[in-house]
């Protein structure tokens, strides 16, 4: 069995081109896969002998141990497996296309007010180069709704400062243009000039120590800033991604466009950003309202002014 599993990591890496965090989940999850399936009372020696029923009982055997959404996640890795293996010959069908998903929770992504963001954003206040250059992190994750990975990928060349856009890079190495915004292209421009204007193909952000900035790095600037801002949320880099992304659904942008930006393949991903928006209806209604709660026409003061006949 794991000869297959090999050859498939090979052709995701020298055909598929997927990026290294997606070849190490699904190595993950095949190999717990094989596991489960060599503890059995008769394990398979080839995938031909797996059928759909041992996939359910797979996913059975995760329920309660963890998220529907990760769940989700393996059996998807499954099928990638076996439509490989059907590609190649080595099986006959393919029994994960039988087991259907389960069903996602439903759960609206966390994001921040406009007053929290801006207190963020601004919070690195002094012009030394590091300081510079975490404001530009910071604006660049909420101006530009970047990914981690993206943002720390940017090299300087990928910034047009005078168009006011950057050139992101992201999942299957898809490039798209994403508009940068006044702030972020000015906190850019005070990093780049402390640097004095490196070469185009140097990378963007640096480290104290001049090599390029690792995602493990970033996230420990956000870190340190919701800590002088006294915070007790919560918040990593991708808040920032979904913070853009509720701010613009709630400005009155359509969600065909928020999807270019983000770089979503599925206009379905971008849908989840629509929960918050209701949430945000429904409390503006709330507050507004007033029916919503449960005050009547009688629970109003209807006396006349004193010397007004009714």
């Amino acid at each position: 069995m794991l000869v297959y599993l090999d050859r498939f990591f090979i052709y995701l890496n020298s055909e598929r081109n997927v990026s290294p965090h997606t070849v190490t989940a699904y190595r993950h999850d095949l190999e717990q896969f094989l596991r489960f399936l060599a503890a059995g009372t008769t394990p398979p020696s080839h995938p031909e002998e797996v059928d759909h029923l041992e996939i359910r009982r797979f996913l059975a055997h995760l329920h309660g141990d963890m998220k529907k959404s990760s769940i989700g996640r393996k059996l998807a890795a499954v099928r990638a497996w076996y439509r490989y293996l059907l590609r190649e010959g080595v099986v006959a069908r393919n029994p994960a296309e039988l087991v259907s998903t389960p069903k996602k929770e439903q759960r609206a992504p966390f994001h921040l007010t406009i007053d929290e963001i801006t207190a963020l954003v601004e919070a690195p206040q002094t012009a030394t180069i590091l300081d510079l250059r975490d404001r530009a992190i910071l604006e660049l994750l909420y101006s530009c709704g970047i990914r981690l990975s993206e943002l720390t990928g940017l090299t300087v060349q990928d910034i047009e400062r005078e168009e006011r856009f950057v050139r992101v890079l992201g999942k299957g190495n898809k490039e798209r243009i994403v508009p940068l915004g006044r702030k972020a292209a000015e906190a850019v421009a005070d990093y780049l000039t402390k640097r004095h204007d490196p070469s185009g193909h140097a990378p963007f952000l640096l480290n104290a120590r001049g090599g390029r900035l690792t995602g493990r790095s970033v996230a420990r600037v956000v870190d340190k800033y919701l800590v002088k801002l006294a915070t007790m949320k919560k918040v990593s880099p991708h808040t920032l991604r979904h913070t853009f992304a509720t701010h613009l659904l709630e400005g009155g942008a359509d969600l065909r466009s928020i999807q270019e930006l983000l770089g979503h393949a599925s206009l379905s991903t971008t849908q989840k950003y629509t929960h918050v928006s209701i949430d945000r209806l429904m409390e503006v209604y709330d507050n507004a309202h007033p029916r919503a709660h449960g005050r009547t026409e009688k629970s109003l003061d209807t006396t006349p002014p004193e010397g007004v006949i009714s």
